[in-house]
């Protein structure tokens, strides 16, 4: 397919920059009011798309079955599309505060520095990309803290924004990342740092940027669709006998590389690094040998169940690396249900959705999404796609 195939015009204003929440009101004591936001993730707006039939709900039902416009599906109704003994399968990668600020030595500069990963715990060197990258050379030093006592220098180039730094901080490596971590906030997109007000991360951001669930470092971005799950909804499936199974992909910020080419097979994706159990893959497997529904939880896991999945349609274990890029036409051979946020045009993620619900009628739901107010994005509203 081509890349203009999923262009569309969205909205500046549907672009979520903070999560799901309601103002409350209040009265003090002296009869002035005033009023704070409430996150309530599980209550964004849901859509749910029917492979099979091809229709496309928006509302909630009465009696008869027939829509009650304006009275939006939520996110928290997604437990109402699922029986017992069906399985949801998460992403429980858990994302570290990647993003801090250091001075450059002698010039003060401010110098934006992205942690990517760690390459060596005893040498404490790591992969980052530092922002304005001219200014960045091998040998100088960056200075994080007024103590001068988080130092590190650049020992090497690896891209154009690369670079690898050496900490210069002598003590227990759970020190050295405590303390490094409580330099940094919590990698929000540049989308959305670049359109907020104050250009900034919140500390609220470190919390509203991570699943409920996640278990297992090493993200530098949050499997979005994730997001909308909360420990009350996560309840109400493990009432209803709905099963829980967590596989890891560390999320890297490769979803935001601009396509650069019109033909999409010329497309080459950064590779994450996934892992997925022994224990995973038994519940994963006996739910779909006994009949029952598998639902994939954001692009991600999809991504990394069809790198694992075998010619006979099961689960395999696995633990390495992925750069599957998945566009239509496109059999999937694990799954036939999906949640996905609504994405950015042109989007590696977009492209994934086409593929498993069929670029027609996702593109259609795109449409309904922008015209009924939706929001896209990382904190957005929410994509449903049942085989039904």
């Amino acid at each position: 397919m081509k890349l203009s195939q999923f262009k569309f015009k969205l909205p500046e204003e549907q672009i979520a920059l903070y999560p799901h929440s309601f103002v409350r009101k209040f009265k003090n004591d002296d009869g002035t009011e005033g009023s704070f936001n409430v996150v309530r993730r599980d209550e964004s707006r849901l859509m749910v798309l029917h492979r099979k039939s091809q229709k496309i709900d928006m509302y909630h039902t009465d009696d008869k079955g027939n829509p009650i416009e304006g009275d939006f599906i939520q996110f928290k109704d997604i437990v109402n599309y699922f029986d017992e003994n069906d399985t949801f399968i998460f992403n429980d990668t858990k994302v570290f505060p990647a993003r801090l600020y250091g001075m450059k030595e002698k010039t003060d500069s401010k110098i934006e520095v992205f942690l990517l990963r760690e390459l060596n715990e005893e040498m404490r060197l790591w992969d980052v990309l530092v922002e304005p990258a001219r200014k960045i050379r091998i040998g100088n030093k960056l200075f994080f803290d007024e103590s001068s006592t988080m130092v590190a220098e650049v020992i090497d180039n690896t891209t154009s924004r690369g670079r690898t730094l050496r900490f210069l901080y002598d003590c227990p490596h759970d020190e050295f990342k405590r303390e490094l971590y409580a330099l940094g906030e919590a990698p929000l997109p540049r989308y959305i740092i670049d359109r907020r007000e104050n250009h900034a991360a919140t500390p609220e951001d470190m919390e509203n940027y991570q699943c409920i669930y996640a278990e297992n470092e090493g993200a530098v971005t949050a499997p979005a669709t994730g997001l909308h799950f909360t420990r009350e909804l996560m309840k109400r499936m493990e009432i209803r006998g709905i099963n829980s199974a967590f596989i890891t992909v560390h999320c890297g910020l490769g979803i935001y590389h601009p396509i650069e080419v019109e033909d999409l097979s010329k497309h080459k994706v950064d590779s994450e690094q996934m892992i997925i159990t022994d224990k995973a893959c038994r519940l994963v497997n006996e739910t779909k040998q006994s009949g029952h529904r598998l639902c994939l939880v954001g692009a991600s896991t999809a991504k990394a169940t069809e790198t694992a999945v075998g010619t006979d349609g099961l689960l395999k274990e696995y633990d390495g690396w992925t750069n599957k890029f998945i566009v239509p036409p496109y059999d999937f051979g694990l799954a036939d249900n999906m949640v996905v946020n609504f994405y950015e045009p042109e989007s590696i993620l977009l492209m994934e959705t086409a593929a498993f619900g069929g670029y027609e009628l996702v593109m259609e739901a795109y449409n309904k999404a922008v015209k009924n107010g939706y929001m896209f994005g990382t904190f957005g509203d929410s994509l449903l796609i049942l085989n039904d």
